[in-house]
């Protein structure tokens, strides 16, 4: 039995408005009383955090940990053991800027969640969908037009995101095949995107009647449907055939947003990986035909988190950054700040994000028998969520009763 006390904590998540002051014990990885007596006997270590928020570990509920380059058609194209490795440091940043768990929407496979399960790996919880889905000349297809070679050969590289699937039996068959390797949900792009060479923002990614066969394949296996997103139209088709997770909707109009309110589904905005591609794309590796479309999707994406506030969207915690951008995970939350209350944004990235991954009570609170993945930081994020913005802020890092990041001093 291992144990940590953390003694005079200012506690805060989003299961109450107001914070709290507790001394918290974990044992063998849970929080088990957030009302310990000082006076506990503890076999390991106790930390007076002095008044110190402590504060659940983050949630990045899109992000893609195997794109080490823009480029993602180089990307794919990556030697497997290459790919692997230049993700792990991709990886143990997230988990030292704060984030405990993230849900890869494209790319890594169940046996990298597993390594960091079993102790391999320093990173976050890592839940995970496989490959994306795709039509033929859709945004996980990143073939160059004059590639001629089978789609399907990408598939099984580690460095894709994504893998072609084309018609209902294709898509049936895909979303099989990909639970059956130990997917969590299913991602479908079911529009065209940034990244990718050949299709237009606006093209559809996939018929209704392919969308219907994921979210029947996914509903039967006891899970949801992710889908990347940005246009009313595609927006609505989506929502309409059962989607649940909504990526991006930069360009959601105010009654799509009821719509998908009303169907009780989520959305995942991304803002920070737009100003990352645009400004610093062309000097990472993003493709000419990349950056010309960064604009389309820019310059809605504030105005989309107050229609989709307005409407009452429920709205997760995303980044979708790639490559050399990771380290700009945190900004998400300066950029958020200027539209959103900072309740309703670290509720995104705790509460609303443990409940989108199917963990609501196990992580996002401090609570007893909650996964003890902790923060201490300094501020207060549900009054001003920036603190959060800048990495500094995160002293400590404590992931299933492990410290990953001590930086407390007195």
């Amino acid at each position: 039995m291992t144990q940590t006390l953390f003694l005079n904590a200012t506690i805060i998540d989003c299961s109450q408005t107001e914070p709290r002051s507790g001394n918290v014990l974990i044992e063998n990885g849970r929080i088990v009383d957030t009302n310990a007596s000082s006076s506990t006997q503890v076999i390991g270590q106790t930390i007076d955090l002095r008044g110190a928020t402590l504060m659940p570990g983050l949630i990045d509920c899109h992000v893609h940990v195997v794109a080490s380059t823009m480029d993602l058609t180089a990307n794919a194209q990556l030697p497997d053991a290459l790919a692997m490795l230049r993700s792990l440091p991709i990886m143990k940043g997230m988990l030292e800027r704060g984030f405990t768990t993230v849900r890869d929407v494209g790319g890594a496979p169940y046996s990298l969640a597993q390594g960091i399960e079993e102790g391999h790996i320093i990173a976050p919880r890592l839940v995970v969908c496989g490959k994306a889905l795709s039509r033929t000349g859709g945004h996980a297809d990143n073939r160059p037009r004059h590639d001629i070679y089978d789609a399907k050969r990408w598939a099984r590289n580690y460095g894709a995101l994504g893998r072609v699937a084309d018609g209902v039996e294709e898509v049936r068959f895909a979303c099989r095949e990909t639970l059956r390797e130990g997917a969590s949900f299913i991602k479908i792009m079911a529009n065209g995107g940034v990244s990718s060479p050949t299709d237009p923002v606006a093209a559809q990614g996939y018929s209704t009647e392919e969308i219907l066969t994921a979210v029947q394949e996914a509903r039967d296996n006891g899970t949801y449907v992710s889908a990347h997103l940005y246009m009313p139209d595609a927006i609505e088709r989506a929502v309409r055939a059962g989607v649940h997770s909504l990526e991006h909707c930069n360009n959601i109009d105010a009654s799509t947003a009821r719509l998908a309110a009303a169907a009780g589904a989520v959305a995942v905005p991304t803002l920070v990986t737009y100003e990352a591609l645009a400004n610093d794309g062309a000097r990472f590796g993003l493709p000419p035909v990349s950056i010309a479309k960064v604009a389309d999707v820019r310059t809605r994406g504030m105005e989309s988190l107050s229609i989709m506030q307005d409407a009452g969207l429920t709205m997760a915690f995303g980044t979708d950054l790639l490559g050399d951008a990771h380290d700009r995970q945190n900004e998400e939350f300066a950029i958020r700040a200027r539209v959103l209350p900072s309740f309703d944004i670290l509720a995104s990235a705790t509460t609303v994000a443990a409940a989108l991954i199917g963990m609501k009570d196990q992580l996002g609170i401090v609570k007893e028998g909650a996964f003890a993945d902790l923060l201490v930081i300094n501020g207060n994020p549900a009054e001003d969520v920036s603190v959060l913005a800048d990495p500094k802020n995160v002293n400590l890092v404590m992931k299933e009763g492990s410290i990953f990041k001590n930086t407390i001093s007195y």
